[in-house]
């Protein structure tokens, strides 16, 4: 085999950079499409079934407005799908309308969308695993009393396995969405077979809930069934707002998701109000308008259950679509200075772990305050995401207004007709569920504009004392004395020694003396050991008449420190070697530290060592 030669004075060739290892923990357009549009997936097992109750106030002539109804939420749908599609582009690093509305409509107006997407995401994680434990516990009644604890299990598991990263979470969720998008559509293409119900035994001994029959609809009512059945559209922005989630070429592999999700999610609510129409259905107490139509379809069979079931897991699983998008949110306003910085770091596996942390703990909030009751928490969802699309919307308006790059007029138009549908349907739904609970979202969304106000003035004051973006003084040495706390010998007091010896110009031993006879024997031998081991560090005895630990230091240490002089607390501590044994340890060093830190401008050393 022969050797390649380099010829003198050639240059060496460079061996290729690695790939980028975190690019193996982002998302592909699949995988995407797994972990981001549960939400929205699974919206179909409700939003048809909102706009037939609101449909049924007018009998059977109000249900069949279903079918227009449904298509004027399908042509919204593919607005939106559009629109977010040019926002991906437009915005790759993520953030979805608050990365819209901060680029076009003001910082203030970026802020009210950054909020709703925050309650609404917050929200959604409630609802979903409330409303697929209801689902479990309809099946298994007997459940029912245990279902908040349920409801915090789900949330757990949820949890864990955001935290081992979102590709990790898409792969274990890919299979429940693949079954029940794969039992919806195959539910619609049996259906649009038969002219007639093959089974109505779910709905059987069930009371209907339809009103009297009425010869008109009024317009208000339909906007009312368009504004609830609009409840399907949630989580259409999710993907928009992850795109750093994904793999490169990322807005590409983002943009293939946001339109499958709207090709799969158009196609099952479209398909499944033709068979409410075609099957006639109505609305029945403690039967879902889904499981009609699986029964009406499949029969009552194990097809039936299988819909059931893969329903009952979508829904619970769809609290992921949150645990996608909102720590990738957290991280933009936390890089803008309006949350604290530690929501922008990642962890492992390109996980954003405090905010799936904070969004666990904040749901898990919101289940306890409703007992795991569904009915608790729906008057609450979908009005933030209604004003996050709207401002979206306008904000692409605005953009193309500015672009006007090719066909700026007609994409000018479909944001803008989108814009006021979904504005409309804000209000609509903002008013009608006002006395719901409604009221509390109107209340939080200002609040939390005001939080983020407050979190950025207060790194805007951190940044002016500390002259961040002002060039320093030139650095100056100054006297440098080290102090060191300790409370008998051990190689813990050598290490400490030889560090401090290593640090500074001059080194003190201090011990705190307690005024108890036991306590002035154990301080006076100390010193007899000292004394024979002589390190050539003085050790200065403090007394402390009210047995406190950390404040005779902090005292000792603010009267060493003069002008032009640096100290330095340098608090020796053992390093156990498993994390159990850290309950073993005294805290004396932490009681120290806290006192001087609180009391002193001094630097503190906390030197762990970790025994032979």
């Amino acid at each position: 085999m022969s050797v390649p030669t380099i010829e003198p004075g050639a240059k060496k060739p460079v061996p290729e950079e690695p790939p980028d290892a975190g690019e193996r923990h982002r998302l592909t357009a699949v995988t995407g499409l797994a972990a981001l549009s549960l939400d929205a997936m699974a919206s179909v097992a409700y939003g048809p079934e909102a706009i037939v109750l609101v449909l049924a106030a007018a009998g059977a002539h109000g249900l069949g407005f279903t079918l227009p109804v449904t298509l004027a939420i399908a042509a919204l749908l593919a607005v939106l799908v559009a629109s977010y599609r040019q926002v991906i582009a437009a915005f790759p690093d993520g953030g979805g309308s608050y990365a819209v509305a901060k680029a076009h409509l003001g910082r203030r107006t970026s802020l009210v969308a950054a909020g709703s997407l925050v309650l609404d995401y917050v929200l959604n994680v409630a609802v979903a695993v409330t409303a697929g434990v209801a689902a479990l516990t309809s099946a298994f009644p007997a459940l029912y009393g245990q279902r908040l604890w349920l409801c915090l299990a789900v949330l757990v598991v949820i949890t864990a396995v955001n935290l081992r990263g979102i590709v990790e979470s898409a792969r274990v969720f890919l299979v429940p969405t693949a079954v029940f998008v794969a039992s919806i559509l195959a539910l619609i293409a049996v259906g649009l077979f038969r002219s007639a119900p093959v089974s109505t035994a779910a709905a059987d001994g069930h009371a209907s809930v339809l009103a009297d029959d009425a010869t008109t609809v009024g317009a208000l009512l339909l906007l009312k069934a368009f504004a609830s059945g609009c409840s399907a559209l949630t989580g259409v922005e999710a993907i928009a707002n992850a795109v750093p989630s994904f793999r490169s070429p990322r807005a590409r592999r983002a943009q293939h998701a946001e339109v499958a999700l709207g090709a799969v999610l158009g196609v099952m609510l479209v398909g499944l109000s033709v068979l409410i129409s075609r099957f006639h259905l109505q609305p029945v107490e403690g039967v879902t308008v889904l499981a009609q139509l699986a029964d009406a379809s499949l029969g009552h069979n194990a097809a039936f259950y299988v819909v059931q079931f893969a329903t009952m897991i979508l829904l619970a699983l769809s609290a992921n679509t949150s645990f996608g998008g909102l720590p990738v949110l957290l991280k933009l306003l936390a890089r803008d200075h309006y949350l604290p910085h530690v929501f922008a770091l990642k962890a492992d596996r390109q996980v954003h772990r405090h905010g799936v942390l904070a969004l666990a703990a904040v749901s898990a909030a919101l289940l306890v305050f409703s007992g795991g009751d569904t009915n608790t928490l729906v008057p609450l969802f979908a009005i933030g995401v209604f004003v996050g699309f709207t401002l979206a919307q306008a904000g692409m308006v605005v953009h193309w207004c500015r672009e006007r790059g090719a066909r700026w007029r007609a994409r000018t138009a479909l944001n803008g007709t989108g814009a006021l549908l979904t504005g409309v349907s804000a209000v609509v739904v903002t008013a009608t569920k006002f006395q719901d609970g409604a009221w509390l979202v109107v209340i939080a969304l200002p609040v939390l504009v005001l939080a983020f106000e407050a979190v950025r003035r207060a790194y805007a004051r951190i940044g002016e004392r500390l002259g961040v973006g002002r060039l320093p003084d030139p650095p100056h040495r100054d006297r440098s004395l080290v102090i060191v706390p300790v409370a008998g010998l051990s190689r813990l007091t050598g290490e400490a020694l030889n560090a401090a010896a290593s640090l500074g110009d001059e080194v003190r031993a201090v011990t705190v003396c307690f005024p108890d006879a036991e306590d002035r024997a154990q301080t006076h031998a100390l010193e007899r050991s000292w004394a024979e081991w002589n390190p050539g560090v003085a050790l200065i005895s403090l007394p402390s008449a009210h047995r406190s630990l950390g404040r005779p230091v902090a005292e000792y240490v603010r009267a060493a420190a003069e002008p032009g002089t640096r100290v330095t607390v340098l608090i020796p501590e053992v390093e156990p070697e498993r994390l159990w044994q850290r309950l073993l340890q005294n805290q004396r060093g932490a009681v120290v530290a806290h006192a001087v830190r609180r009391e002193t401008g001094a630097v503190i050393c906390r030197l762990r060592v970790r025994p032979a």
